[in-house]
């Protein structure tokens, strides 16, 4: 009883420190696929970016782990972020045309977006079984279909062919442009519920731009290398289709950007984003 009693007693850990191991466990992993994995090759730079998109999800999941309710979190944004691995595990799970050239292409990319779609699938089910009483519901009304629709068909038209499938070259571009606008059931649930963002919240919507940064990086220098049919003369549309989506997710954590950084620096790791002077949608 006593011995209960004490635990109970003692602080838990701050979100600070759960941060801070998250990161760097991240970091330490990321190390060790770029040097003894990728063998420092600048390709594996779309790896790190895969993984950081995993840790977004893994703060995510250690919130609902700690706290025990879904308050603030879109399931519609989820449930687009698993749609989106689904569409490019379609294509990277067997073929080469996506993948970094690096021996992290071979499966280290593979088994980080799998971890990923498992986290996302465990948040979804955290979201609608096990802790649907915390999940704001009536406010996370953003119309995914007419988003999941207009993308399948932009890829369809738009596609590169480094594939040479067309099929699975249009499901890694719809995969693409729905996660470009993922975030957006996201930021509309935090308009919706006055623009209070908790931290774990914040830190993964960060890493999720972030790891838009180091992909949108890779495709910059790979631009080059990236071939489509052209529909205009002799223009290969797909990289600029590509990098044009790398630029549409970062602007549109534009504003959410500014003040994550100007929180995170002046409050510190843990602190309570307020958003509520700012319009999201």
């Amino acid at each position: 009883m006593l011995a209960s009693k004490a635990l109970s007693a003692m602080p838990k850990e701050s979100p600070p420190t759960q941060v801070m191991v998250a990161y760097g466990l991240f970091l330490a992993s990321a190390l060790g696929v770029y040097h003894f994995i990728a063998n420092g090759e600048f390709s594996a730079i779309l790896t790190l970016a895969e993984m950081m998109q995993c840790l977004g999800f893994g703060l995510l999941a250690v919130q609902v782990f700690l706290t025990g309710r879904c308050t603030g979190i879109s399931a519609s944004g989820l449930s687009l972020d698993a749609l989106a691995l689904c569409f490019r595990l379609s294509s990277t799970l067997w073929l080469q045309g996506y993948l970094p050239v690096d021996a992290s292409g071979d499966w280290v990319f593979q088994a980080v977006d799998i971890t990923s779609l498992m986290l996302v699938a465990w948040l979804l089910k955290q979201l609608f079984v096990d802790k649907s009483t915390t999940y704001q519901k009536e406010e996370d009304t953003f119309p995914i279909f007419p988003t999941v629709l207009a993308s399948i068909l932009l890829a369809g038209l738009l596609h590169a062919d480094m594939n040479a499938r067309p099929i699975f070259d249009t499901a890694w571009m719809a995969g693409l442009f729905v996660c470009t606008v993922a975030v957006l059931p996201q930021l509309w649930l935090i308009a919706k519920t006055g623009g209070k963002v908790e931290p774990l919240t914040a830190h993964y919507i960060a890493a999720m731009a972030f790891s838009r940064a180091l992909s949108g990086v890779f495709m910059w220098h790979a631009r080059f290398d990236i071939t489509s049919q052209p529909w205009v003369g002799r223009f290969n549309h797909a990289p600029w289709v590509i990098l044009g989506a790398h630029a549409l997710h970062l602007l549109l954590l534009g504003d959410f950007g500014y003040y994550y950084v100007k929180t995170m620096i002046n409050k510190g790791l843990a602190a309570q984003l307020d958003l509520s002077e700012d319009s999201l949608v």
